[in-house]
């Protein structure tokens, strides 16, 4: 994919893990992210874009809006699941991904792939990626 844009929005959360290898983090913490979100195509669309960057960046938005400020243990959608960055990378671009599908990124065709990051510091984030 030889295009790329790349909208930024910020997340926080609350959770809490099971499993050893969580060691404290499996008590309720709060975790506070930068989200990007990275939309591929192969070939510009007619007006030489490859996304409407105010439709992908209210999107974006609109996802880390209903998850921010929220106990994810509490969230029925998150039941029985470590809610890990890597995750809520999928869980971010899987609804971005449906957003694209329905046109509501100003372009129905053409775009190729999504990829989320969620950057916990300045030192450690994971991202996920896609096809559309």
């Amino acid at each position: 994919m030889p295009y790329t844009v790349t909208v930024r929005d910020h997340l926080m959360v609350a959770h809490s893990f099971t499993g050893e290898v969580f060691g404290p983090a499996q008590r309720l913490h709060g975790a506070t992210f930068v989200v990007d979100a990275t939309f591929g195509a192969d070939e510009l669309d007619a007006d030489g874009l490859v996304v409407d960057i105010g439709r992908a960046t209210a999107a974006l938005a609109e996802i880390t809006g209903a998850l921010t400020y929220r106990n994810l243990d509490d969230e029925p959608e998150f039941a029985g699941t470590n809610t890990t960055t890597e995750v809520l990378c999928r869980v971010i671009a899987d609804r971005l991904a449906a957003r694209a599908a329905a046109g509501e990124l100003g372009r129905a065709t053409g775009l190729t792939s999504v990829s989320v990051t969620l950057h916990e510091s300045h030192i450690a984030w994971a991202s996920y990626s896609r096809p559309l």
